[in-house]
């Protein structure tokens, strides 16, 4: 008899507790945005978290992306002149055949990125991590020609990143 009434009462009592089923808990989360096909000349995406975003395709040019969380974003096959990317992490991002003409990639965080066929003429690389990058070897010979300083965040030296023999 006590079991009886011991089970209606908790039976009782988790009926008023305020359970959230699993497809509402789901529901909370956001995907990354997707910029892709854009015009966002000029916009600026400082300081903003924009991990696993996708900018592919668009026209990022003297876009400010500086000190700009963009860990795992996708860039492929858009323009970056003159964009401001000081400070900015790229890890793990794919950046391929972007033309970064003019930009500012001082101090970003290009660690484990891919870069194959993008443009860098005439950039500023001073204490940008380059490590376990994928990079083409004619892109390595160029950036090495220019590479200097530590990145700040990760204490890690432009020219050791690229792996450049002196």
């Amino acid at each position: 008899m006590v079991w009886r009434s011991l089970t209606l009462l908790l039976l009782a009592a988790l009926c008023w507790l305020p359970i959230t089923p699993a497809w509402a808990q789901a529901a909370k989360y956001a995907p990354p945005p997707s910029y892709s096909n854009a015009e966002l000349r000029g916009q600026d995406f400082s300081g903003q978290e924009l991990r696993s975003a996708e900018f592919s395709n668009a026209n990022l040019n003297f876009t400010n992306f500086s000190n700009a969380d963009a860990r795992g974003a996708v860039f492929s096959a858009s323009t970056m002149v003159r964009a401001n990317l000081h400070g900015a992490n790229l890890s793990n991002a794919l950046a391929d055949q972007i033309d970064f003409t003019k930009a500012d990639l001082t101090d970003v965080n290009f660690t484990e990125a891919i870069l194959l066929r993008s443009t860098f003429a005439e950039v500023d690389i001073t204490g940008a991590d380059f490590t376990d990058a994928i990079l083409d070897g004619a892109q390595i010979k160029q950036l090495c020609a220019i590479a200097q300083g530590v990145n700040s965040k990760t204490g890690i030296e432009t020219r050791e990143s690229l792996g450049c023999v002196d």
